[in-house]
């Protein structure tokens, strides 16, 4: 708990004022009570001495010869050395016109003369504590900024490295399908059956890696390239997204129900990535047998909602520009399915890269929907999932609306 003894240690008080008696009186009342004391006798005196001292809080007289205790205010106000210390009026003047220009000149509060010594030392310890309680907090943003960017920094340079070694491991891969392939042509009298069988073990682990690079490659690409961010007409994707994913929804009787889907701004190709990994997943993730069903929903946002989303900012969309400063309404997508679902403490865990929920019955890399939650973050979206194990699941996510 702060007290008045505990913060006066290293508190630095100025007193200005043209009267020598209530500039004694004030510092030796301020030094008793633990605090270290200057006094100028007028607004020059006072000026000079912040050049060379420095002030955690100002007591400063209105009516001075030369100059004026609101000219003093304005110097410090408009000097980036002194206008953040605070400065509390303390005058004879007690017209409700001389309080207010003191608070537009950017005093912090107003002390009547005759002052009432109590009443002083409880105005200073206030304004000091709020002075270093905004003070913590600002090392405290400046702090989680510079944590804020290097953590943006590392994953640049992981999404840079993955896109790399990814990219370099393809032609490498490819040449060794090629030798599987010339070493089966070369096998093709053998009647060892083995040898058969070595082969496709060694053709699917290929398959499996090459899955695994493409997946890294798309999770990288969607970090580091640019955005072509246009209006896009989410009906029109959903419709490619489910002639490529056909298929799959023939072979399994798959029922899909879609609202109307809306025109957002986005990029195009990560609107497919996006879609095609959330339908997929929700057709994959199904008991043996099951008839999948999945229905595609879309409302828009109350606007108190779309306006609350944390950090809301356009900086990651390239070629993107609105004439207006307020963020645009947003839309809300729903995929929900009738799939296992998940266990409670498996929700947290689904948009981690390499998070592999039920591997030892589905095939996958664990990177689908970790690449989404990075597509939706570079759209200024938001993606989050409601699941019940043995029931289905629920994925939501937000983009914003075109203009109209």
């Amino acid at each position: 708990m702060t007290t008045l003894s505990n913060i006066t240690t290293k508190s630095n008080i100025l007193v200005v004022d043209d009267s020598a008696e209530n500039l004694r009186i004030l510092s030796s009342m301020l030094t008793e009570e633990g605090f270290a004391v200057r006094c100028a006798r007028g607004g020059l005196m006072a000026l000079t001495t912040l050049q060379s001292t420095h002030a955690d809080l100002i007591l400063l007289d209105i009516k001075m010869p030369q100059m004026s205790g609101y000219e003093v205010c304005e110097h410090l106000k408009a000097d980036p050395a002194t206008r953040e210390i605070p400065v509390i009026f303390i005058s004879a003047l007690d017209e409700a016109v001389d309080k207010v220009r003191a608070f537009q000149l950017g005093g912090i509060d107003y002390i009547t003369k005759p002052f009432e010594l109590p009443e002083v030392l409880a105005r200073i310890e206030n304004q000091i504590t709020i002075s270093r309680l905004r003070t913590q907090l600002q090392n405290q943003q400046r702090k989680l900024l510079r944590q804020n960017q290097e953590l943006m920094r590392s994953n640049r340079e992981l999404e840079q490295l993955a896109h790399v070694m990814s990219h370099d491991l393809k032609q490498p891969l490819q040449s060794f399908l090629f030798a599987i392939g010339l070493v089966e042509q070369c096998c093709q009298n053998n009647t060892n059956p083995k040898v058969f069988e070595y082969l496709k073990r060694l053709r699917d682990t290929s398959g499996k890696m090459q899955k695994l690079i493409d997946a890294l490659l798309d999770y990288a690409r969607v970090g580091n390239e640019e955005l072509a961010i246009e209006e896009i007409a989410c009906d029109v994707i959903l419709a490619m997204v489910l002639d490529n994913l056909q298929v799959e929804i023939s072979q399994q009787s798959a029922v899909i129900h879609y609202d109307p889907l809306p025109t957002v701004f986005a990029d195009r190709n990560q609107m497919m990535q996006l879609f095609h990994h959330l339908i997929s997943n929700a057709l994959k993730f199904q008991s043996k047998g099951n008839k999948p069903e999945i229905n595609i929903t879309v409302s828009l946002l109350p606007q108190d909602i779309a306006d609350s989303m944390a950090n809301f900012t356009y900086s990651s969309l390239a070629n993107f520009e609105r004439p207006d400063t307020h963020p645009p309404q947003h839309y809300l997508f729903g995929i929900h399915d009738n799939g296992i679902g998940l266990k409670a403490e498996e929700v947290n865990l689904i948009f981690e890269i390499f998070q592999r929920l039920n591997s030892d019955n589905y095939s996958g890399t664990g990177m689908g929907l970790a690449t989404c939650k990075k597509i939706l973050e570079r759209h200024n979206g938001r993606i989050w999932v409601e699941s019940e194990l043995g029931k289905g699941t629920n994925i939501y996510f937000t983009l914003p609306q075109a203009s109209t």
